[in-house]
């Protein structure tokens, strides 16, 4: 029986993919710092399943990432401070949990080697996404300018200000690092590739981007959009959006996140890859939050569009998800409405404290909101 180690097992995602492992006859062992502001102040988790082993202790303390390690064969690394806007802030925390954690992970697998890992990375790495002009050139680097100068042209456009087309974002595209968030994920990816092959190990980098589902930390202002959202409606608070509501993202359910890991752990193909994991289909955040307050009942409850942005976010990004279909065969099998009705049902029987607006106000007096 293989023995998995996963790093911030405990978390959102973490606990649905131990639940994965289980099912497929792994044995797992957690390591998870179980901080508050994802945790609150509880103890082992209740979504944790109770065959999970759980070592309480952070990623950046190698004594006990050295005691995690013993008979461990395979690793799933989740381990980070998740949070783009919080990231620019907390630049500290931030790097140190995610760039150093990481290192003292590998640090410590010299002497442990096992024989494969997959790191959890991110669609922030990307930037915008992926682009092409009127004249049908590929443009990998878009960048939109004079946002802080009151600009309210939100799309990119190009030297002769005509709208570019996005377009859905492979795994070749160049990174775009615009936020101290994306910059410790990229150095995960890279500290992954990097250590694995010379000490006989085998690596795997994995570029989630939204993910949702039951189970989302609903009073984390700083979790996926959807959390925060359902955490407005539930209080009876309108969702929040920063420009027009009209960018758009990829959202994928968390059964399909938890899948996509077990399966690039022991697929032979994923060896050495770096993989996209989406749904492949791309929606508005307007649609969105319009769509979660049509599933919990609350269609009174029409988002507030904000009409200013926050730096460091992008347009618009979504998920080519053709490399992940011909090396892993993985594609999105849960449907997005049958999702949010899930996620809809669990949110009514929690308790979420809002403090949307109270991290809009950080940002905005740290001069994050233009």
């Amino acid at each position: 029986m293989e023995h998995v180690l996963v790093t911030g097992g405990a978390g959102f995602i973490g606990r649905y993919i131990c639940q994965e492992l289980l099912r497929r006859g792994k044995k797992v062992r957690v390591l998870d710092s179980l901080i508050e502001q994802v945790h609150g102040s509880a103890g082992r988790p209740e979504a944790l399943a109770p065959e999970v082993e759980l070592i309480r202790a952070d990623i950046r303390n190698g004594a006990a990432v050295e005691k995690a390690l013993v008979g461990i064969d395979s690793i799933i690394h989740l381990a980070a401070e998740v949070g783009v806007g919080q990231s620019m802030y907390e630049v500290e925390r931030y790097t140190s949990v995610n760039e150093v954690g990481t290192a003292v992970l590998f640090e410590k697998l010299i002497d442990h080697p096992v024989r494969r890992v997959v790191t959890a990375s991110s669609m922030s790495i990307y930037g915008e996404g992926l682009y092409r002009d009127q004249q049908g050139n590929l443009l990998q680097e878009v960048a939109r300018s004079g946002v802080r100068d009151g600009l309210r042209q939100w799309n990119p456009v190009d030297a002769e200000g005509n709208p570019l087309i996005p377009l859905p974002t492979p795994e070749w595209k160049r990174p775009s690092l615009a936020s101290i968030y994306a910059l410790g994920k990229y150095a995960q990816e890279r500290v992954t590739h990097i250590m694995t092959e010379p000490y006989g190990m085998e690596g795997v980098t994995l570029r989630l981007f939204n993910v949702y589902g039951p189970g989302q930390a609903l009073s984390n202002p700083y979790t996926g959009v959807l959390a925060i959202f359902a955490s407005r409606l539930l209080n009876g608070q309108r969702p929040m959006i920063f420009e027009d509501g009209a960018q758009r993202r990829d959202f994928v359910h968390v059964r399909d996140v938890a899948r996509a890991f077990a399966d690039a752990l022991d697929l032979p193909a994923a060896a050495g890859g770096t993989f996209n994991i989406g749904s492949g289909h791309d929606r508005s955040i307007s649609e969105v939050a319009t769509a979660l307050a049509a599933a919990m009942g609350r269609n009174d409850l029409e988002a507030e569009i904000v009409g200013r942005a926050r730096i460091g976010d992008i347009r618009h990004c979504f998920c080519d998800t053709s490399q992940a279909m011909e090396r892993l065969g993985f594609a999105a099998q849960e449907d997005f409405h049958a999702g949010l009705a899930e996620l809809a049902e669990w949110v009514a029987c929690q308790e979420a404290e809002d403090r949307v607006a109270e991290a809009r106000a950080e940002l905005e007096t740290r001069g994050l909101v233009a």
